[in-house]
């Protein structure tokens, strides 16, 4: 069975960096195509960033382009989403997702995490 854990939310301050990750286990990582969404308290989850099986063409909704970075790491099992200049506006549960077919911005995931939480004060 595919679980997904996500690491390294928290509580920071408006301008600090965060770095989450999440490790993929039970099945072939390469094999996925991998995601964040997040979801703020009272509102829908949302797409964040998104990255191919092999990595290439990584892309992020607009509201947060500029100031996130996806990667992975095939050999650890790994996708990281790399935030900058975190905003109150972020705070959030981050999800990450991964899907073998599925590419894109829709919730349409096969496989999710339990989330972590990241807490941005002014």
């Amino acid at each position: 069975q595919v679980q997904l854990v996500e690491s390294g939310g928290g509580v920071v301050q408006a301008g600090d960096s965060l770095r989450l990750s999440c490790e993929v286990s039970g099945g072939a990582f390469s094999s996925y195509a991998m995601a964040w969404f997040r979801q703020a308290p009272g509102k829908d989850r949302e797409f964040v960033a998104a990255i191919s099986w092999t990595g290439a063409s990584p892309y992020y909704a607009d509201s947060i382009q500029g100031r996130v970075t996806i990667s992975r790491d095939n050999a650890k099992n790994t996708v990281n989403l790399q935030m900058d200049s975190l905003k109150p506006d972020d705070t959030a549960v981050y999800y990450c997702a991964a899907d073998r077919i599925y590419y894109g911005y829709l919730a349409s995931y096969d496989y999710w995490g339990r989330g972590t939480q990241v807490t941005v004060s002014s």
